[in-house]
């Protein structure tokens, strides 16, 4: 892991969800210390709503053949190079962590718990960027097929909320236009 040590405010403008990683894997080890340090999250009555599922290093490869029956569900009928650039988004990837929240059945704690959950995500986001690592939070469909949800030991009153790739890059996306900040604020009068 490279230490870039930036500051906050530039590390949560520098980053960027990254798309296109170059294959080379993601260290288990790193990816742990990321959500180690992630938990440091805010979350209500410190319930710590959140539990992973990570893929790093060599074990990534395990994750593939899974994701491919779940994602790709006609993926025997095709072609090997068909099938090699469906499955491009997800093998070039360095590592993948799924994160697990309760579905609490009462509304508050269950938004308590997404919203912490989401901050835990930025977190792992903003370190890993630190370090020159690259991720993006994905929600594919894939997350709720009950095939995948076996494979990844998910149990009834828990939900994957994020698929979060991360891996090396060699091409940083350029800026994206936000809305103009005056847009979004309205002084109480």
């Amino acid at each position: 892991m490279t230490k870039q040590s930036l500051s906050v405010r530039d590390v949560i403008i520098q980053r960027r969800s990254i798309k296109a990683f170059n294959g080379k894997k993601v260290a288990e080890e790193d990816l742990l210390a990321i959500l180690e340090d992630a938990t440091w999250a805010p979350n209500h009555g410190m319930r710590n709503p959140w539990r992973f599922v990570v893929a790093g290093g060599e074990r990534y490869e395990n994750v593939l053949p899974v994701i491919r029956e779940v994602a790709i569900p006609n993926w025997k009928q095709l072609d090997e190079e068909t099938l090699e650039k469906q499955m491009r988004k997800f093998t070039t990837v360095g590592g993948v962590v799924f994160v697990i929240v309760p579905e609490d059945v009462r509304q508050k704690e269950r938004l308590e718990d997404y919203g912490a959950a989401s901050a835990l995500i930025q977190n792992a986001q903003l370190l890993a960027w630190d370090q020159g690592i690259g991720s993006c939070w994905k929600t594919p469909p894939f997350l709720d097929n009950p095939t995948f949800r076996e494979r990844l030991g998910v149990q009834p009153g828990e939900r994957i909320m994020s698929m979060l790739q991360f891996g090396y890059y060699d091409v940083e996306p350029k800026v994206k236009e936000r809305k103009p900040f005056d847009e979004l604020v309205t002084l109480f009068e």
